[in-house]
């Protein structure tokens, strides 16, 4: 038997208690596409075939939870111009610019209205 067809494109679904605030910064804030909107579910295109969901927790198949286990990690070129506009927008929860040699980044994390940790990061070598 052969393999089914590759993905057209990927979602990962993050579950919100006030979703107009998440999809406003989402959409507002970090300038994200909607790209799919289910109502209670709104899809915003990251990346070339990446997307974020933001769901309902009320409607969805998972339910909110206080502690979050999941980092939505954005890779960029100019991590120094994301991280001038993040100071600039005063994001809940900026950390300082650091720097991770073992892996081969630079980054900085902030927090989306509910929690949920984005890292913003660009290598610092190749193939990192």
């Amino acid at each position: 038997m052969t393999a089914p067809t590759a993905p057209s494109l990927a979602i990962t679904f993050l579950y919100y208690r006030d979703l107009k605030t998440a999809e406003a910064f989402y959409a507002e804030t970090l300038g994200l596409p909607l790209v799919i909107d289910q109502g209670w579910a709104k899809i915003f295109r990251l990346a070339e075939g990446a997307h974020i969901g933001l769901v309902d927790e009320s409607r969805g198949m998972n339910n909110w939870q206080a502690e979050k286990c999941v980092q939505l990690c954005l890779r960029v070129e100019d991590v120094d111009a994301w991280y001038a506009w993040a100071r600039a927008e005063a994001l809940a929860d900026l950390s300082e610019m650091f720097q991770n040699d073992e892996i081969g980044i630079r980054a900085f994390v902030f927090s989306d209205p509910e929690g949920y940790q984005i890292e913003v990061q660009t290598p610092t070598r190749q193939g990192a």
